[in-house]
């Protein structure tokens, strides 16, 4: 293996941090939504379709160990523009040591809008989902969607799920859904939908 084959091998191994990932899973298997992290061609598939929303701020909700987010700085994303929404303080601090320059937050998602940075106000360009949405009841849905609308209003945002169909019944939570791909090949086989708020009146 070459010295720069080798590199990009160790940085991966930090990125995703197996041990960590597990330990998580098994404390709270509903949490983390899968029981392995995302393959390399899911985190591709997001981070290119999140760098062509635009060149503001990218806010990853649910970061884990950040396979995604490194995926994402691959891609383009500069470390200033990145912020990672983390709930489980090993995994925030694992984001804050491997993935310098980042704004890391070990916060709520269903609380985004009292936490995000005022900084990022106005600045969204992409919102990527990663936390299990299709596990929780309407209601909860829809107060995350609300928080989403607080903070980037009209943008919606990328879910990537491992349901063959919308993990989100869309039209009762008044959103537009697209499938904007599929990766058969990761394991499991997973989707990334893009859903936005429909216009009212």
């Amino acid at each position: 293996m070459s010295s720069s084959s080798l590199q990009r091998h160790e940085t991966a191994h930090a990125i995703s941090n197996l041990p960590l990932f597990f330990r998580r899973w098994l404390a709270d298997p509903l949490q983390m939504g899968s029981i392995v992290p995302s393959s390399r061609t899911l985190s591709s598939r997001i981070a290119s379709l999140a760098a062509a929303d635009g060149d503001g701020m990218v806010l990853e909700i649910g970061a884990g160990t950040g396979v995604i987010s490194r995926a994402l700085l691959d891609a383009g994303v500069a470390p200033e523009r990145l912020a990672l929404v983390e709930i489980v303080p090993d995994m925030a601090e694992h984001l804050r040591q491997s993935l310098p320059g980042t704004t890391v937050l070990c916060a709520d998602a269903f609380a985004l809008p009292q936490h995000l940075p005022e900084r990022f106000a106005g600045r969204v360009s992409s919102v990527i989902c990663g936390i299990p949405l299709v596990l929780l009841p309407i209601e909860r849905q829809r107060l995350f969607i609300e928080g989403v609308e607080c903070i980037a209003p009209g943008l919606g945002f990328l879910l990537y799920t491992y349901c063959i169909t919308s993990p989100l019944p869309y039209r009762k939570l008044g959103l537009s859904a697209k499938r904007e791909t599929w990766t058969p090949k990761n394991f499991p086989p997973a989707s990334v939908w893009r859903y936005r708020p429909l216009p009212r009146g």
